[in-house]
Order: C-alpha cells, then sequence, then structure tokens
C-alpha cells in the first residue's frame, strides 16, 4: 500500500515536472527566436517600416504624395461636406451620450 502511494506520488512529481520542463522549453523557444537575426527578407521588411516611419514623420502626412494627391484628397473632402454636412471630416467624429 505504501509503495502505491510512492508510485503515485512518484507520477504526480513527473507529469508536474514535464509540464513545468514544456513551459520552460516554450518560453526559450520564443525568447530565442525574438533574439536571432532575422531573414534577409524580413529585415529588408521591417527596415522599409521604419524608414517610411520616419519619412512620414518628418513630412507630416503621407510619403512622396505629389500635388495630385493632394488635390484628389481635396476633392473627396469637398464631396464628403457637400453629402454629409459641416464639420471637420479629417478628425474622429465625438460621441456624447447622456
Amino acid at each position: 500500500m505504501i509503495l502505491h502511494q510512492v508510485l503515485r506520488l512518484s507520477s504526480l512529481f513527473r507529469s508536474a515536472f514535464s509540464t513545468h520542463l514544456r513551459r520552460n522549453i516554450g518560453l526559450s523557444a520564443i525568447v530565442f527566436n525574438k533574439t536571432r537575426d532575422l531573414d534577409p527578407v524580413q529585415k529588408l521588411f521591417v527596415d522599409k517600416i521604419r524608414e517610411y516611419n520616419t519619412k512620414s514623420k518628418q513630412a507630416g502626412g503621407p510619403v512622396d504624395a505629389g500635388p495630385e494627391f493632394q488635390r484628389e484628397i481635396n476633392e473627396s473632402l469637398a464631396r464628403l461636406q457637400r453629402a454629409y454636412g459641416e464639420g471637420d471630416l479629417t478628425k474622429f467624429p465625438e460621441f456624447k451620450f447622456e
């Protein structure tokens, strides 16, 4: 009977240890993937996103947008202004619930 309890306790420890080991291996794989170097295509993609982000902050809007783009934006805003009325269409609306 004591041997039966010891074996059952041993199996509980074994399952708890395997669960703990599995979790640690899973976490270390995530950390390893984040710290290792990206493949060349991923690195190029991330570099282009960062480059676009810095250019858009400097330009204060869309990057490499010419006068034609600005004209189309103004026409679209005028069309929406006529359809939906007054107000600033470039900002998100504020909702007030009473």
